[in-house]
């Protein structure tokens, strides 16, 4: 295996405006959230307006990677052999 230099990795304004837009988008969710727990009645009414665009963090985290879950088989047939507890 070859080695290398270090890289320098530099940081820009971009890079910390990008940094502090989703600082703020993911507090203004954990309020939104911490709202809705707080109230019963606020989590019914919330839970419409996320509509059907909303994926619970595992989906989420399997789009980012790419990974596609594959439904297991029921039933018996998913056992090993005839054994039953």
């Amino acid at each position: 295996m070859l080695r290398r230099k270090p890289t320098r990795l530099e940081l820009k304004l971009d890079d910390i405006e990008e940094f502090e837009g989703v600082r703020k988008e993911l507090e203004g969710r954990r309020k939104q959230r911490d709202e809705a727990a707080a109230g019963g009645e606020e989590a019914e009414a919330a839970a419409p307006a996320l509509g059907p665009e909303h994926k619970s963090r595992e989906q989420l985290i399997s789009d980012r990677i790419g990974y596609k879950a594959q439904p297991k088989g029921g039933g018996r047939a998913a056992h090993f052999g005839s054994f039953e507890l």
